[in-house]
């Protein structure tokens, strides 16, 4: 028995001392390592620091304005951008709250505050519309609410792979990040804040390079925020409290009459891994892609003027890799040329 005491002190004592070491290196990591600098400019809104990138000369054609989705950042969107910048004015930002964007103190945010708060931004900047909306995933159903709000502005709209107002009712999953998930990304933000996953991360895991295409200089920056900002983790659990009340918005805004449309569909919707989770729970996931492409084609059918393109490319890789983007460009840049012609 006394045996057994002694050992119950001494693992005590060394998951103790493993904690303690834990905890000074990710002070350490904190104090000395170096933070992510954003790769654009910080702009005051209403008090608050949003993080917009804006490229490219503004020309004859409309200026795009991108709108990433919820787990997003304006890297994800980095070949859109590039491939557009030469011909068009680009502009990409992120979100109230989101990676480099400072949070509002705003606690209860209608769906209508991101549109208020990006038609502030741009005006901020010196930016005159007319623009083209372009949202991929939870992207779209915020360009479709600053439709609503600013009509007169938005001379086109792309839709990226993107949310339908009514997918939760239509498909599987019911929400944007599941409890489990939930759980763990309230456990990974006190991580980050503390610098424990950063030290990990960097002395621990050899993860490799994960970007489905992006540069990995690109890839890096993000790794690099999510792992020394609990933050990040924050704003996806605050986005997902609101994104049944921004779908529901998307949802009540006006049809898009004869305003040109584009929507680019991703043809794999799930890996293997969420197939076979699918299957276990007694759901067919291959009905649950045909859902998806017709919602994909309520979309299109939003306006006269809609035309759909099935991509042979999973819900990131649609954006992150260069020859998907080179054809999303291709499509909006004639997109572009048709609206100044009209004008």
């Amino acid at each position: 028995m006394t045996s057994i005491i002694k050992v119950i002190k001494f693992l005590g004592k060394l998951i103790l001392g493993i904690l303690i070491l834990l905890l000074f290196l990710g002070i350490c990591y904190r104090l000395f390592s170096s933070k992510p600098v954003p790769p654009g400019q910080l702009v005051k809104v209403n008090g608050t620091n949003i993080h917009v990138r804006v490229e490219g000369k503004k020309r004859s054609l409309p200026t795009v304005i991108i709108e990433s989705g919820a787990h997003s950042n304006t890297d994800m969107v980095h070949w859109i951008a590039e491939g557009l910048k030469d011909k068009t004015r680009v502009i990409r930002y992120d979100r109230d709250g989101k990676w480099f964007s400072e949070a509002s103190n705003s606690d209860h945010r209608a769906p209508e505050f991101y549109a208020n708060q990006l038609h502030d931004l741009l005006s901020k900047i010196g930016e005159k519309p007319p623009y083209i909306l372009v949202g991929h995933s939870m992207g779209g159903p915020y360009t479709r609410i600053f439709r609503d709000l600013y009509p007169n502005e938005v001379k086109g709209m792309v839709f990226i792979d993107s949310s339908h107002p009514e997918q939760w009712k239509r498909l599987a999953q019911k929400e944007l990040v599941p409890e489990g998930q939930a759980k763990i990304l309230k456990i990974g933000s006190i991580l980050a804040d503390l610098g424990i996953l950063g030290v990990y991360n960097k002395v621990f895991s050899k993860a490799p390079y994960q970007g489905d295409g992006l540069p990995k200089e690109v890839y890096a920056r993000s790794q690099s925020l999510t792992n020394s900002s609990g933050d990040v983790y924050t704003m996806f659990l605050r986005e997902n409290k609101l994104t049944n009340t921004v779908l529901k918005r998307a949802g009540e805004a006006k049809k898009l009459d004869s305003l040109p449309v584009l929507v680019f569909t991703a043809t794999e919707q799930y890996k293997d891994s969420q197939k076979k989770q699918y299957r276990k729970k007694g759901i067919d996931p291959e009905k649950q892609v045909q859902l998806w492409f017709g919602m994909q084609k309520e979309l299109k059918e939003l306006s006269s003027q809609g035309k759909q393109i099935i991509m042979n490319a999973s819900h990131a890789s649609i954006i992150t890799k260069k020859e998907n983007a080179d054809i999303i460009n291709k499509e909006i840049l004639f997109l572009s040329e048709n609206i100044r012609k009209q004008k």
